[in-house]
Parts: C-alpha cells; sequence; structure tokens
C-alpha cells in the first residue's frame, strides 16, 4: 500500500517555551495522518464508533532525531508495514523538506468498542487492507 502524506505547519501551541515542537505533539501529528489516511480510503473514525468498532494504540515505537520549530511546513508520512485479522502496524514519519525529524512504528489493534477485545476488521476495511 502506498504511502499516506499530511502537510501540516507547526503552531504556537505545538511548541514549548524556546519554539521547539513538544516531543508529544509528533505523536498527535501521526494520528492526525493515520485518521486522514482512514478517511482518504473512505472511513471515518466516528463511522467506525458508531459500528462498534474502536481502534487504539497497542504499541509503539518512537525515535526522534532532530527538532522541529514554530512555523516549519512538516509532512507527516503513513504507510501499512503489514495487516492482520485485527491488527494493523504503520511505519511513520514527520520530515521536513523531505529530512526525517521523527519516525515511528505504530500497531494499532481494532477492537469492540463495547468488550475492549480485538475483532476483525469490518469487511470494508478488511478488503482495503488485502486490496
Amino acid at each position: 500500500m502506498s504511502e499516506f502524506r499530511l502537510p501540516l505547519r507547526v503552531y504556537i501551541e505545538d511548541t514549548d517555551a524556546g519554539g521547539i515542537v513538544y516531543y508529544v505533539n509528533y505523536l498527535k501529528f501521526m494520528e492526525r495522518a493515520r485518521s486522514e489516511w482512514l478517511r482518504h480510503h473512505g472511513f471515518t473514525q466516528r463511522e467506525l464508533l458508531d459500528a462498534g468498532i474502536q481502534l487504539v494504540v497497542h504499541r509503539l515505537d518512537c525515535r526522534y532525531a532532530k527538532p522541529a520549530r514554530l512555523d516549519d511546513d512538516l509532512s507527516v508520512t503513513a504507510a501499512v508495514e503489514s495487516s492482520g485479522r485485527c491488527r494493523l502496524s504503520f511505519v511513520q514519519s514527520v520530515q521536513r523538506g523531505g529530512e526525517p525529524l521523527c519516525e515511528a512504528r505504530v500497531d494499532i489493534a481494532c477492537v469492540d468498542a463495547a468488550r475492549l477485545k480485538p475483532t476483525p476488521w469490518p469487511p470494508a476495511l478488511a478488503a482495503v487492507l488485502n486490496g
């Protein structure tokens, strides 16, 4: 599956007092990219929740290389590395001018929202993942 790219700009709310992006905000940027990846494929988090499905981060491995700063134009990528019956692994990065600032592997679990137990992907989303 091809790499999805989301452009972002760094705002003051994303930074610490020194104008550097606060570390946890890279994870928020990656969450946005995964949500927009989902939307790009015809699904929304709201629709999944309404269907009783919740997507949760199961595991995260993150490496910070260089800081992003106030007003930087960034690109956040999301690409499916692998998928299973009820899990999905993304490789993601936050880049400035093509240079990786932060890279992560994020494992997502598909769970039944009421029971909080793993459940298979809805058929339409499984078709995209297997497509």
